[in-house]
C-alpha cells in the first residue's frame, strides 16, 4: 500500500517574524489614522495615504512566515483544484434533477406526516372539531 506522508512543518517564530507582523499592523493602523487625519488634506491625499500604507502592510505581512505560509497554502490550493473531475453538463443536469425531485417528494412526505398527526391529535384525541 503506497502511502503517502505529509512532511511536518515546524514553525518557529523569531523576533525579527513577530517585527515584520507588528510592523503590518502597525502600518494598517496608520492606514486608517491617516485617512481620518487628512480629511482636511482632500480626497485625493486621504485616499493615497490609505492606499500606499494598505500596500505597505500587505507587503510586509507577506514577508513574513505567516505570508508565506498563506501564499503556499494558496498553491497548494490551487494545485488540488486542478485535479477534481468536474461533472459533465449533463451529468450536472441529471443531478440536479434528482435534488429537486427528492426534495418534493420529501416535502410531500412532510406535509403528509403533518396533516395525519394533526387529525390523529386534533380531531381523534381532542375531539376538536374545526
Amino acid at each position: 500500500m503506497n502511502q503517502m506522508t505529509t512532511p511536518q512543518v515546524d514553525t518557529v517564530s523569531t523576533s525579527a517574524d513577530k517585527a515584520k507582523l507588528g510592523g503590518a499592523i502597525a502600518l494598517l493602523l496608520g492606514a486608517l489614522v491617516a485617512f481620518y487625519v487628512l480629511s482636511g488634506q482632500g480626497v485625493y491625499a486621504q485616499w493615497a495615504a490609505l492606499v500606499v500604507l494598505l500596500a505597505g502592510a500587505v507587503t510586509v505581512f507577506f514577508m513574513s512566515e505567516t505570508g508565506k505560509a498563506l501564499i503556499a497554502y494558496g498553491r497548494e490550493s490551487v494545485r488540488e483544484l486542478r485535479k477534481v473531475v468536474w461533472p459533465a453538463r449533463k451529468e450536472a443536469t441529471q443531478m440536479t434533477g434528482y435534488v429537486f425531485a427528492f426534495v418534493v417528494v420529501m416535502a410531500l412526505f412532510l406535509w403528509l406526516t403533518d396533516k395525519t398527526l394533526e387529525w390523529v391529535l386534533y380531531d381523534l384525541i381532542l375531539g376538536w372539531k374545526r
